[in-house]
């Protein structure tokens, strides 16, 4: 049974998302502000956020940027609207998926059990790879212990981030398309959003690139996809 913490300040659609969440069988921590749902992260209790943008007093997006930097908890972000500025602004502030209100319940609902099956994925592969550590340049892969570093020094990257880069490097020199990667990463490619990839790129590349504006191990291919070097 998952924990999911619920971050968001219109009663009437927090009950209404806590009880339908509570039905498919998850443990619902419901909270009206981002002060709040911070206080709830740092107890350590919740296994996923689903956290609304337009909220009172300190906003989605910062409340996201705070909870990234505690950890690599998954973020769901739910915004009012489809506006692309909206949506790449959350995902750059570190959240892993988005739902358009009004919500869906069945929609939310699957994307957490999918976010959580790949973080949930990510320990089993790591479990089951014997391959020992790839070096790339400065950038070592370690799939066994999900561990990457950059010149020695660790890099964190969220679940997300990892399954992504871990999905690029399996097979150097390869172009993915983005169609691919949504299928591979976030499990829901019907939806045909490439924001969610190109947003992750994105955080990955200032993570491990020395410079992200001209990318060496996440390189664009235009009118293709992504694919992972140095070739």
């Amino acid at each position: 049974m998952s924990q999911v913490l619920l971050i968001e300040d219109h009663q009437t659609v927090r009950d209404g998302l806590q009880l339908a969440l509570t039905r498919q069988g998850h443990t619902v921590d419901a909270v009206a502000t981002g002060e709040q749902g911070l206080e709830r992260v740092r107890g350590g209790s919740a296994d996923v956020v689903v956290l609304d943008l337009m909220l009172p007093g300190m906003d989605g997006f910062e409340v996201c940027r705070r909870i990234r930097q505690l950890g690599d908890l998954p973020i769901i972000m739910l915004t009012a609207r489809n506006d692309d500025m909206d949506v790449v602004a959350g995902l750059e502030a570190g959240a892993d998926d988005y739902v358009v209100k009004p919500v869906q319940a069945r929609v939310l609902e699957a994307r957490i059990r999918a976010v959580l099956r790949r973080t949930a994925g990510e320990s089993r592969r790591g479990a089951g790879d014997r391959s020992g550590p790839e070096q790339h340049g400065g950038l070592r892969i370690d799939r066994a212990a999900l561990v990457v570093s950059k010149d020695g020094v660790p890099v964190g990257l969220a679940p997300t981030e990892l399954r992504l880069l871990l999905e690029l490097s399996h097979t150097p020199g390869q172009v993915l398309s983005r169609q691919q990667l949504l299928e591979a990463v976030w499990e829901h490619g019907y939806l045909g959003d490439s924001r969610l990839v190109d947003a992750c790129v994105q955080r990955v590349r200032a993570k491990i690139e020395d410079d992200s504006s001209t990318p060496v191990y996440i390189q664009t291919v235009r009118g293709f996809g992504y694919r992972f070097g140095p070739l």
